[in-house]
């Protein structure tokens, strides 16, 4: 189960990353950037198709790894509770947001609950 989960992750990181990386434009208009400058342009990309490409190869690799299972899960903990923080915060702060923004949120918060359920069900 917890493999399983690894791989969710590192698919949905990279279905991002590619997705993010292939329309730019598009992806970065729905998060709500409305106009990004050359450096704004390689920063969305460093991080919205370099970083979640990272992210994708890591937790393909603990879910791969039995010895590295329990540290994907543990890392997901530490992604995913202050991401969720952060997002609830700044979603509350920010109101309206976009529909992405939320959906993103919520597939956060899934994946976070997912993660607390395996840290603390499979010790």
């Amino acid at each position: 189960m917890s493999s399983a989960y690894l791989y969710l992750n590192a698919l949905l990181y990279l279905l991002f990353a590619v997705w993010c990386t292939v329309a730019p434009a598009k992806t970065s208009a729905s998060l709500g950037y409305q106009s990004l400058s050359a450096g704004g342009h390689s920063e969305y990309l460093v991080l919205y198709g370099g970083l979640q490409l990272g992210l994708a190869i890591g937790f393909f690799l603990a879910a791969r790894n039995p010895e590295w299972t329990r540290a994907g899960i543990a890392f997901s903990l530490a992604l995913y509770a202050p991401i969720v923080l952060f997002r609830l915060v700044t979603v509350i702060r920010y109101w309206p947001v976009a529909t992405l923004t939320i959906a993103t949120g919520v597939l956060e918060a899934l994946l976070l609950l997912g993660a607390i359920w395996l840290y603390l069900t499979r010790g």
